[in-house]
Formats: structure tokens, sequence, C-alpha cells
């Protein structure tokens, strides 16, 4: 990479807002170590042997690093000040091994996730951290299963199911198909004062986690956007705060 661009990238907003993320972390401490302290250390152990990390091994079977993943999953709730709010009830929609459920339930809020059930080490993660999980795709312009509960946080973390033939797949979901998931998810599964937070993945090019065109029609959307993370509120006329107590 050229001098210039490392430059440009250490000065982008990008990188001024993951200092910011960064700081307010640090003024409200979470120990990592003592949520992970709270699981059976033999069961973890268990679980790094039967999905061992290497060249020679599938690279989904990183996600059995639970001491990483925990830490990750602590940053992402300390970033929606769930650390130090009343109980919240939370949908996690690709809850892959359900670390997020795990931190958001240690820190005493109510949990459900909702994900493909095609991964046996996703299976074998949330059976050792006790994460509940309603199996479902997520598919552009199909609503939903009803869950019969609505939802004070809907949250989807680095996701890739708006990649319509893939991970790695170029071709994505259109403007339209996100306003139909987008309105599926404020008038079914949010409470009145509920947020939706979407959490992209880096683009293989390396540009914006957002398409210029994407970048519109979220903000015309209501929502807030910080790095990676678009945030929408329920009420599409209002513009959410990652900063939220209030019950």
């Amino acid at each position: 990479m050229k001098l210039s661009r490392k430059v440009h990238k250490l000065f982008s907003p990008e990188a001024l807002e993951s200092v910011y993320e960064h700081a307010s972390r640090s003024t409200h401490p979470v120990s990592a170590r003592r949520i992970l302290a709270t699981l059976d250390r033999s069961e973890v152990a268990k679980l790094r042997e039967h999905y061992p990390r290497g060249p020679n091994f599938p690279k989904i079977n990183r996600f059995a690093d639970v001491p990483y993943w925990i830490k990750i999953n602590v940053e992402r709730a300390q970033d929606l000040w769930l650390d130090r709010t009343p109980s919240r009830r939370i949908l996690d929609l690709g809850c892959g091994a359900g670390y997020f459920l795990y931190v958001c339930k240690y820190f005493g809020h109510e949990v459900l996730g909702l994900d493909l059930d095609d991964q046996p080490l996703f299976r074998d993660t949330l059976a050792l951290l006790q994460a509940p999980r309603v199996t479902s795709r997520i598919d552009p312009n199909v609503p939903l299963p009803d869950l019969g509960r609505k939802f004070d946080l809907v949250a989807a973390h680095r996701i890739c199911f708006q990649r319509i033939e893939g991970a790695t797949s170029g071709k994505e979901w259109t403007p339209l198909h996100w306003k139909f998931f987008i309105d599926d998810i404020r008038s079914r599964f949010l409470n009145q004062t509920g947020r939706l937070l979407l959490d992209f993945n880096p683009r293989p090019d390396g540009s914006s986690f957002f398409t210029p065109e994407l970048r519109s029609f979220f903000l015309s959307q209501g929502a807030r956007i910080r790095r990676s993370k678009a945030l929408f509120a329920a009420n599409p006329a209002e513009r959410p705060r990652f900063k939220q107590t209030n019950p």
C-alpha cells in the first residue's frame, strides 16, 4: 500500500470514529476475562481441540477461539451501551456462534438469535454458551418468521446475508431490498423506542463499508452512520443515538 493511501486511511472518518469508540469504551471498562470465567474452561478447551486452526483447517474454525470472540463482542455491546443500560430484549440476526448473545445475557438482557443451522461449530458453540437460536434464512423481499414478540434492539454484526450469491459475491441487495427488510423490522420486530443496528463487513476492494447509493438511502431512512455501522430508530423520522440508557 502506498504511503499516501496509508496516511489517508489513518486520518479518514472511519479511523477517527474508531478512535472515538475506543475512547468511549475506556471510560467504562469491562473485564472480558471475568465474562470468560463464567464458562466451563474444560468445555472451552474441547471446542478448540475439536475445531483446530491452521492452513489445513477451515477458516470458520477461527470462531472456536472463545477468548478472542468474547472480547470482540464485549466491545460491540459497549458501543451500544448495553453494559450500562436496563434490561433489554435483543434479537441478533445472523448470530453465528452466539458470542454477542452470551455477552448481552451476561449484562442482564433477554436474548434470541436467528441464523441458519448449517455449521456444526456454531451449533456446538451455541450449546456451550446456552444461547437460544431460531433457525431461518434471511432472503430479499421475504418477511422474517414471526417470533411472537418485539425487541428493544435488533442487531446484525458483520453481515453477509445481503450478498445474494454468497459472502464473496459482488452482487448485493438493492435499496429496494433494504427498504423491504427495514420496513419489516420496524413494523413487526421493534418496540416503539427500539433500534436496528446493521454492522457491515469490509468490502473486498478495501473501499468504504457503504456505496454512495447505499449511504444515501440509509440516511434517507433516518440512519445514523458510524464507521461500519448504520443505526435506525423504529420511527424513521427519528435519528437514534448509540448512547441510549433510557428504557
